[in-house]
């Protein structure tokens, strides 16, 4: 007789993942298969683990107000789960590029991540935080103070981590990796500013192996 245990097989759960952001998280002028939410379900599929379509809400140009309004729009049109297996978020580029502080980021940016814990059920080990990618160092930026790009960059970066560490979530600094943008186009889109689907599957291993660590 079989067993009347009550277990599920792996192949039978469903894993859900939301993923914030800006036009790094969407995925700009890459096909939709290749920006990194996308690539971390295909790795988690290949894997066995069923993790469903990604619930995106970015939009390319979306400050930290900006897209906090969208999610509040994205929430209206299509509902959200009231909890995800998963939350990524990314965003902060967008306020540096228009020339704002930092310290008008950071209540933005800490409003943000709250949301995003509370999307992961209150489990802050459940939701990522990258870092702002420094487009400083590519063709786009020709003719302007790369230097001050990078400065700038660092500070909102070196904001977003402290709160990220402080809400205990876990940070991945990607951007050491987008600097390489300078020496290797390959790393970028034929937009010369946005990272190529190469660039994206690097940030895509990296959240797909701490992902797989939650489930095991």
């Amino acid at each position: 007789m079989g067993s009347t245990m009550n277990t599920t097989p792996l192949s039978s759960q469903k894993y859900y993942y939301l993923a914030l952001g800006d036009s790094y998280t969407i995925g700009e002028s890459v096909p939709a298969a290749d920006n990194f939410p996308n690539q971390v379900r295909s790795m988690l599929l290949n894997n066995a683990i069923p993790l469903q379509e990604a619930r995106i809400i970015a939009k390319t140009g979306w400050t930290t107000d900006e897209l906090e309004t969208g999610i509040m729009a994205a929430n209206t049109a299509e509902p959200l789960r009231p909890t995800y297996d998963f939350v990524s978020l990314l965003i902060g580029v967008n306020n540096q590029y228009r020339g704002r502080t930092v310290d008008n980021y950071r209540p933005e940016f800490e409003a943000l991540l709250t949301r995003a814990i509370a999307y992961a059920g209150g489990k802050a080990d459940r939701v990522v935080v990258l870092s702002i990618p420094d487009w400083g160092v590519t063709p786009f930026a020709a003719g302007r103070d790369r230097a001050q790009i990078a400065r700038e960059i660092d500070a909102y970066n070196a904001a977003n981590k402290a709160i990220a560490l402080q809400y205990k979530v876990h940070y991945i600094d990607i951007t050491p990796w987008t600097r390489e943008a300078a020496t290797d186009n390959s790393l970028l889109t034929n937009d010369g500013l946005h990272p190529s689907g190469k660039e994206y599957k690097r940030w895509a291993e990296t959240i797909t192996a701490y992902f797989r660590t939650k489930l095991n």
